[in-house]
């Protein structure tokens, strides 16, 4: 579709925008929101016709990009046989959705509980291991995001947590691996894998194994940095778990369904959780939809009792209209295989160019079509090109990096001191190629902040 500009109407659905919607994350009277006119693809345009090359994926989740046409075909056919229907009863659309997604996940993960998002899976997934295991206290790792809702960004450990963190939500936070920024003084991989989980191990045993109920990692950290675990880190996690009984949970929100080359991300490192929660992904945000992948064993504790949970539009058939044929999509058309194969021949190779030639760019991470690139000062000292939790004037430099960014034509991701690189899992090669290229041209201003 080629952008129409209509400065006129943009300017009417920013006046509105501005009057009566209350962003999230903001402060409200110091945001200025980009008028969206439409999208298509790998990309979307405002009203002056300007087009982006969306390196977002919205929020991480238009895993097909945006308006497919078999997606867009199947919400309009769901709407016009049954547009709703209660989670009690059998729907086709929520049925065939929680089969193909039961197919993809690892393992015995075979019984899902479908939710309206990422935030409240992970509510959901808690409260299903605490009651599974008769504990309270739940371990998530620092450098993380797990939700907005209260037991999610309490489990959430970065600085949106903090507002709202009153230190009586049961969660115990730990240091994760992370070599690059090392809380172990670990000079490899190995080092800090070793390190990381004995002081995950040492954390319990202080807490006491008896009223641990879950650990809960993101399989790889997204928001926080895309931060790939070293080689058997989350098996030792998953031992762990089995050697004190508790339930290891798995957030796959952001890292699942093709996002890094595998329909989940716990396929990379051969690891079964015992539950997993799900979203994005799973129906490219079309319609609002998460969930929680659930073992056996704990749908066996709920098989004679009821699960005290639920929610008026679990497995909305519209949502799940969309998941059942974004996963057909993604079988069809190779999507995870074209993101496995592109982010290895393309993105990685050229995102570890870009590091050699720009003095801003500290580390290269990722893999598929998830990746991040550590900014920083001085890559001998690895001081972060802003400081943590960087606001104002503080954080003017990726603040310029980015509008260098969107200027270019590729609308960023940025997090603190990071940009991140996570297109359409279904992006092609010219278009990844045209971003980088946009990506290469920003990073020149973010070194003018470099010592």
């Amino acid at each position: 579709m080629t952008p129409q500009p209509n400065p006129e109407v943009g300017a009417a659905v920013k006046a509105a925008d501005r009057a009566h919607v209350f962003h999230s994350w903001s402060a409200q009277e110091l945001i200025d929101p980009l008028a969206v006119a439409g999208a298509e693809g790998s990309y979307f345009w405002d009203y002056d016709g300007k087009r982006y090359l969306d390196f977002t994926s919205g929020l991480v989740y238009t895993n097909i990009g945006y308006q497919h046409p078999k997606v867009v075909a199947a919400i309009q056919e769901q709407a016009a046989r049954m547009t709703t229907f209660a989670p009690a009863f059998a729907v086709e659309a929520r049925s065939e959705a929680a089969r193909l997604i039961a197919e993809r996940t690892p393992g015995d993960l075979d019984k899902i509980f479908f939710t309206n998002g990422g935030a409240d899976a992970v509510e959901h997934a808690v409260r299903m291991a605490r009651l599974h295991t008769g504990r309270t206290k739940v371990l998530s790792a620092y450098r993380s995001y797990h939700g907005g809702t209260q037991q999610a960004v309490n489990l959430t450990g970065d600085p949106r947590r903090w507002a709202s963190d009153s230190a009586s939500a049961g969660v115990v936070h730990f240091w994760a691996p992370f070599l690059y920024r090392s809380r172990f003084y670990a000079e490899t991989e190995e080092q800090e894998c070793a390190r990381a989980l004995e002081h995950l191990e040492t954390t319990i045993a202080f807490e006491g194994p008896g009223t641990v109920a879950a650990i809960v990692l993101e399989t790889i950290p997204g928001t926080a940095g895309i931060m790939v675990p070293p080689a058997g880190y989350l098996a030792g996690v998953r031992e762990i778990c089995d050697k004190y009984g508790i339930v290891f949970v798995l957030d796959e929100v952001m890292a699942g369904f093709g996002r890094t080359g595998e329909w989940f991300a716990a396929d990379l490192f051969g690891v079964v959780p015992d539950l997993m929660t799900f979203a994005k992904g799973v129906n490219s945000g079309y319609v609002p939809l998460g969930g929680v992948a659930i073992s056996g064993a704990i749908a066996e504790t709920f098989a004679k009792r009821a699960y005290p949970g639920g929610l008026t539009y679990s497995g909305h058939p519209l949502a799940c209209a969309a998941a059942v044929a974004t996963i057909n999509v993604m079988a069809e058309e190779g999507v995870v295989e074209n993101a496995r194969d592109l982010g290895a021949s393309v993105v990685g190779p050229a995102l570890r160019e870009l590091a050699e030639r720009h003095v801003s760019v500290g580390e290269v991470r990722g893999v598929g079509m998830f990746w991040a690139l550590d900014l920083v000062k001085s890559q001998e000292t690895r001081e972060p090109l802003v400081p943590y939790n960087a606001a104002g004037e503080a954080n003017a430099p990726m603040a310029a990096f980015a509008a260098a960014a969107k200027k270019g034509g590729i609308w960023p991701f940025v997090n603190m001191n990071r940009t991140h690189v996570v297109p359409p899992c279904n992006v092609s090669e010219a278009e990844l190629k045209e971003g980088l290229a946009a990506l290469d041209a920003a990073l020149t201003v973010a070194d003018e902040f470099t010592q």
